[in-house]
């Protein structure tokens, strides 16, 4: 073994694809926007309609707010208390703190884990919390997601077929 072999760029290539998600007042624009983009050439295995009738919110992976915020606040607080732990002990090496005060190290990573926890909890509940609230809100007055994944060039052909046949949104 090598140490070229570290270096080496990996062969599998990740797929990085894009999602877009369209609000239409209906069930029967969302059925003529799905035809409509199936007809100019996107599969239905990129495409899914979610409300009353259709895909759950659940079934295409959009969550509840507060799952998403418990979620981040578990990562993040884990990570912290991880990080503030290590960083705590390193500096008493170094510092060479008296064996009696080493109390604090612990209590360090309690401390920073309570905090990114904190931090985690409102990055969830403002950032992807707040956008799955939104499209929560559109369900329960009715209204209908046409949800659209695939590559990028894939979403866009598909908004560009979508903005040509649509008129602007009341809402």
């Amino acid at each position: 073994m090598t140490i070229a072999r570290f270096f080496r760029r990996s062969t599998l290539k990740r797929r990085s694809t894009y999602l877009a998600v369209i609000v239409l007042p209906n069930e029967a624009a969302t059925f003529q926007a799905y035809r409509l983009l199936h007809y100019h050439g996107i599969s239905p295995e990129h495409l899914a309609i979610v409300g009353e009738g259709y895909s759950s919110p659940e079934r295409v992976g959009l969550m509840q707010p507060a799952q998403i915020a418990v979620r981040k606040a578990r990562n993040y607080g884990l990570i912290s208390t991880l990080v503030g732990t290590i960083v705590c002990l390193a500096i008493s090496l170094i510092g060479r703190i008296e064996s009696s005060l080493m109390f604090i190290v612990p209590l360090t990573g309690l401390l920073s884990g309570l905090c990114g926890a904190v931090l985690g909890a409102l990055l969830g509940l403002l950032g992807e919390g707040s956008t799955a609230s939104i499209y929560r809100h559109h369900l329960n007055l009715g209204r209908y997601l046409l949800m659209m994944e695939g590559p990028e060039q894939l979403v866009r052909w598909g908004q560009e077929v979508l903005s040509h046949y649509s008129a602007p949104s009341p809402y």
